[in-house]
Order: C-alpha cells, then sequence, then structure tokens
C-alpha cells in the first residue's frame, strides 16, 4: 500500500520508518510520528508552505493565521532561527496544538517558549511590517482578511488558499474565463501587486493537496534581516 503525503490519516508509531534519515525533516517526521495527533497531510502542507516562504522572507516574528495547532509556525521558527518568536491566530485551540508544540520543543529546545497562541479574531491583532504573515487554508474570505491584513502593515504575507466561493470571494471579471477559484486567487494575487507587493504565485505538490496554489507577497520595499539562522532547507 502506498504512503500518500496527503492522506488525512494520523501519523502514527508504524510510520517512523519512513523519516530514517538525519535531515530536518525526517527528524520533524519521526517527532510527530511519535506523537500520533497528526493528519500526515498537515506535515507535508506545513513543510512545503513554510520552505517557500523562508526563501523569500528571513526573520521577523511570524504571525501564523488560523494556524490551529500551530505546526506551520514551529517549522516557520525550525527553518529560520533568526525569528525572535512565533505567534498563532485561532479562535479555537485544538487539542493537539500542545502535543506538538511540546513534541517540537523537547526535539529542539530553541523554539521552547517562544510560540504562543491568541484565540483573539485577526482583526483584534495588531500586526507590523517586520512580521511574516502566514496561513494555509484559510478558508473563503479569511484569506482575504489575512491578505489585508498583512497589506495594511506592510508586512510579508504567504497563504494556500482554499474554499473559494463566488458568494464570499471575488472573481472580478475572469469568471467567465477561468475556474472559479482560480479566478478569485488572480485577483488576489493582482490586487497583492497593486498594493505594492512583489508576487509570487507558486504551487506545492497536487499529491499533497488539490488546493495547493501559494501566493506570497513581499512588500517592495522590503528588506530582510541580516541576521543568520538555521537556514530553510
Amino acid at each position: 500500500m502506498s504512503f500518500s503525503h496527503g492522506a488525512k490519516d494520523r501519523l502514527t508509531r508504524h510510520d517512523l520508518g519512513r523519516f530514517p534519515g538525519d535531515s530536518l525533516f525526517d527528524r520533524l517526521g519521526r517527532t510527530l510520528a511519535g506523537i500520533e495527533v497528526l493528519p500526515r497531510k498537515e506535515l507535508y502542507e506545513a513543510w512545503e508552505v513554510a520552505r517557500r516562504t523562508r526563501r523569500r522572507c528571513r526573520g521577523g516574528r511570524v504571525v501564523d493565521v488560523a494556524g490551529g495547532h500551530g505546526l506551520l509556525a514551529h517549522v516557520m521558527l525550525l527553518l529560520d532561527d533568526s525569528s525572535p518568536e512565533a505567534l498563532v491566530v485561532d479562535p479555537t485551540r485544538p487539542p493537539s496544538a500542545d502535543p506538538v508544540s511540546q513534541a517540537i520543543a523537547a526535539a529542539w529546545p530553541r523554539v521552547a517558549g517562544r510560540v504562543r497562541y491568541d484565540t483573539r479574531p485577526l482583526a483584534e491583532v495588531t500586526l507590523a511590517a517586520g512580521d511574516v504573515v502566514v496561513s494555509s487554508h484559510a478558508c473563503g474570505a479569511l484569506t482575504d482578511l489575512v491578505l489585508e491584513a498583512a497589506a495594511g502593515a506592510g508586512a510579508p504575507v504567504a497563504v494556500l488558499p482554499c474554499c473559494q466561493d463566488a458568494e464570499t470571494c471575488d472573481a472580478g471579471p475572469l469568471g467567465g474565463w477561468m475556474d472559479m477559484a482560480l479566478a478569485v486567487d488572480t485577483i488576489r494575487a493582482l490586487r497583492l501587486e497593486a498594493r505594492g507587493y512583489r508576487v509570487w504565485t507558486q504551487t506545492i505538490p497536487d499529491a499533497i493537496t488539490p488546493k495547493n496554489r501559494l501566493l506570497l507577497g513581499v512588500p517592495n520595499v522590503y528588506s530582510p534581516p541580516r541576521a543568520g539562522g538555521s537556514g530553510a532547507e
């Protein structure tokens, strides 16, 4: 039986042998398999989003919106130790959040105490230009709120949208030419560019998720910090 990276089955101790190496990813895979609380797709999604984001955005406080268990926030810190902290913004903190945070902190003590959780709405969280805002699968119009909040602060942003719909998302005039979800994401990219951002449109492997379009934007005036870190793999 094949090991699907996009499966919602939980990683378990039976999967430990699938991560045999000494790379950061394999070590992370073994750490998460050992606690048996996360679907395997969450590992692969968080890794792919974080490593692509870190290629463009270094340092800064990480703000993980709709972050749930906070894995993306943790991976962002593991890939670049020059970020002082990460904030996971989500009205609901799932039971998996504490085991994930504790297991990663035990394996990498340098991130212990550097990830905080905030259950307030995004509108009540103050963002700054030095932040790096990320969101993996913020449903529907929540992606637009993330983009607007980041652009309002002049902060780098990376989103992996999902659940686009005609009632809550804007496809602009493009709906007659292309798939509605693609039209929505295209309008998002153009609007971000119009706000003074350099924009990259990428995809993560569709074997992980069919909702695989990554929209990444960095303000044209952005100057990444020179401080070193662990480095993105």
